[in-house]
């Protein structure tokens, strides 16, 4: 069985091992595939896995060989799935992997900017310290994270996850979803412009929909505490860039923690990457080496269990 690696470096730049997907087939791993690239390298391929990579209409109908489709990923909009459906190709994808590590990297955020590490280290290096009248001293205002209400937009695995790690701060905790589950009682569930209102952190955690595309605007915006932040580990596209920038810019909010962008990478252009206040990283959330591991071992069985003809985490 021919298996093709459209993407594969994100996963594995060299810290990882691909020797459980050898063993099930006669492999190629590409570390990064152009668009234009792609038809060719999938050519007689029966399995095709990809992270970033489209597949297309377009392309499924140029690779009539094609079986499986296995996403890197949780997300699997890079995918047709309508297509891939009509052409009897089964699509899986990822879904618990990252959990721990994108919750790790929501309080990374809300940290740095409660107790902003990087800029007085920065501070200290820079002789401020030294030349100080007094034995210490702070250029940012520094804030506790008890008592403080942490609005949760999203309240699957990560979101769950991440109100753990709230009550261990000793935070209020408010959530909104459409969905419910069983133990909603625990929480406190609250209709989202009421969350917006309330909250003093805001952490996004909702899937990318028609409804939730752009939730973030000058609508909402305006409803939210001038001291309030937002963290986004979910989706750029959740996010108005231009309205944030401007609410940042024009303290609306106070400040915010992005670990993803609507385009990414992102063009030099984009308003977020000079707005205040805003703390941008490059899409890290998911990719602690724990984290790739899992999400490589996963990814190996789901190929596995295609094979023996019990596919799971279908899409």
């Amino acid at each position: 069985m021919k298996i093709v690696v459209l993407d594969g470096y994100t996963l594995n730049p060299g810290d990882l091992d691909w020797s459980g997907l050898f063993s099930l087939g006669d492999v190629a791993v590409y570390e990064r595939t152009l668009p234009d690239e792609t038809v060719a390298r999938s050519k007689g391929a029966e399995c095709v896995l990809t992270n970033k990579t489209p597949l297309t209409r377009e392309v499924l109908d140029q690779l009539p060989d094609l079986r499986y489709i296995g996403v890197l990923a949780t997300g699997y909009n890079i995918v047709d799935t309508a297509a891939a459906k009509q052409k009897g190709i089964a699509v899986t994808n990822v879904p618990i992997y990252g959990t721990t590590s994108v919750a790790q990297m929501v309080f990374s955020h809300i940290l740095n900017l409660m107790h902003p590490v990087a800029i007085h280290n920065q501070a200290v290096r820079n002789g401020q310290w030294n030349n100080s009248s007094d034995f210490c001293f702070w250029v940012t205002p520094l804030s506790e994270l008890a008592g403080k209400t942490l609005g949760i937009i999203g309240f699957g695995r990560i979101g769950q996850q991440v109100a753990a790690i709230a009550s261990a701060f000793s935070m209020q905790v408010i959530v909104y979803d459409i969905f419910q589950p069983e133990d909603a009682a625990e929480k406190r569930w609250v209709p989202l412009d009421q969350l917006y209102r309330e909250s003093d952190i805001i952490s996004l955690h909702c899937p990318l929909t028609h409804d939730t595309e752009k939730m973030i605007n000058r609508n909402a915006l305006r409803l939210m505490k001038p001291s309030a932040y937002l963290i986004n580990t979910s989706r750029g596209q959740l996010i108005h860039e231009e309205d944030f920038a401007e609410a940042l810019n024009n303290d609306t909010i106070a400040g915010a923690g992005i670990d993803v962008l609507s385009i990414e990478p992102p063009s030099e252009d984009n308003p977020l990457l000079t707005a205040k206040n805003c703390y941008i990283t490059p899409h890290i959330s998911w990719a602690t080496y724990e984290a790739r591991n899992r999400l490589m071992a996963a990814a190996v069985q789901n190929v596995a269990d295609y094979i023996s003809g019990a596919p799971k985490n279908t899409v």
